[in-house]
């Protein structure tokens, strides 16, 4: 039997397989997807009629096309869908909560102020846990699963462990199923960070590795390949190269550091190492674009030319792909959507039951 896979996990299942292609395109037909998936027309038939009865995929009756003596062609069309999806990207002082439909499309959102150095753990998920309340009240569409992207290390079973939050083995998923009675998937942000590019991606296998770097309170590191998402474990060192270990007390943030001179040394030494870590990781996971992100690279202009620099010295002509996400709220809203999708994506069937109360 064909298993929907761990969170980010390209599609597997055929209804999973159809429902990523039909929300890539504007329309598609039966078989077209017969040709993109290689999979049998009963296959797809079987799987075309439980999203349309589902309510993720409709029919497009007006744009039937006959075909001489055969059946007509209907094409297909992803449908707003009849529930909403919930995204939390947890952060140091702000936590994003952003409700999703089957498209990716933000339905409500707001940013929730979190002060984690202020807050118990019980405290901080309360809060979070009131900023989902007041954005599904009045909602005419149930909500049906929810999706937490946070920094640090996350067990497959939603354990955290984050040391800039002050959590060690926090079972945020537990506390957030006990509230909603949904299901809950937790992510770390990188991870989400290739989750959201696999989600709009091409479906075929074979699809080179893209491995994401991010450099802000805290470090983190992931690749995507064909088997899905993985975090990378880094060495203890590179938490010197987190934006506290960096600064060290010196000064009040990254962004008052880029404005003093005598700061300088320290931000390239830091560009310059976090390229030398790109490089390592991606001498052995042979990926074939790097994504960066977060504020080391954002909030410090010169940054990305010598990051950049490093890498390429010490890759040589291997021919990677530099690629850097410009924006923090670009970020935060890309993982949030990620996490948001995963469950829907990797097995829409799932989640029937679930909206179905």
């Amino acid at each position: 039997m064909t298993t929907a896979g761990t969170v980010f996990s390209r599609p597997r299942t055929p209804a999973a397989k159809c429902l990523h292609l039909i929300r890539q395109q504007q329309t598609v037909t039966r078989s077209e997807l017969v040709d993109a998936t290689g999979l049998s027309q009963p296959t797809i038939t079987r799987a075309v009629s439980s999203l349309i009865d589902a309510g993720l995929v409709h029919q497009r009756t007006d744009l039937t096309r006959s075909q001489g003596r055969g059946r007509p062609t209907i094409p297909l069309e992803l449908a707003p869908g009849p529930w909403v999806l919930a995204g939390i990207a947890v952060g140091t002082s702000t936590t994003y909560i952003g409700l999703f439909d089957a498209r990716g499309r933000t339905i409500r959102d707001a940013d929730v102020p979190t002060p984690v150095a202020r807050l118990s753990e019980s405290d901080f998920i309360e809060h979070v846990m009131a900023g989902l309340n007041r954005l599904t009240a009045g909602l005419d569409r149930p909500l049906v699963s929810v999706g937490v992207t946070t920094s640090g290390r996350v067990s497959g079973d939603g354990v955290v462990d984050a040391p800039n939050l002050g959590w060690h083995g926090v079972d945020v998923a537990e506390r957030l199923r006990y509230q909603f009675s949904v299901p809950v998937v937790v992510s770390a942000a990188v991870p989400a960070i290739l989750g959201s590019e696999i989600q709009s991606a091409d479906l075929p296998a074979g699809s080179p590795a893209t491995m994401a770097l991010f450099a802000d309170d805290s470090l983190g590191a992931a690749i995507a390949d064909d088997d899905g998402v993985a975090q990378i474990a880094l060495p203890p060192s590179a938490e010197e190269l987190s934006t506290a270990g960096v600064l060290q007390g010196r000064f009040e943030s990254l962004s008052e550091a880029v404005l003093v001179d005598d700061a300088r040394p320290l931000l390239d030494d830091r560009a310059r190492r976090l390229g030398t870590l790109a490089a390592n990781l991606a001498q052995e996971h042979r990926p074939a674009t790097i994504v960066v992100a977060g504020s080391a690279f954002i909030d410090d202009p010169a940054a990305p030319k010598l990051f950049a620099g490093e890498v390429r010295n010490r890759l040589g002509g291997t021919g990677v792909e530099l690629r850097m996400i410009p924006t923090h709220r670009e970020i935060v809203r890309a993982i949030a959507r990620a996490v948001a999708l995963d469950q829907l994506l990797r097995e829409p069937l799932g989640l029937v039951s679930v909206g179905s109360h």
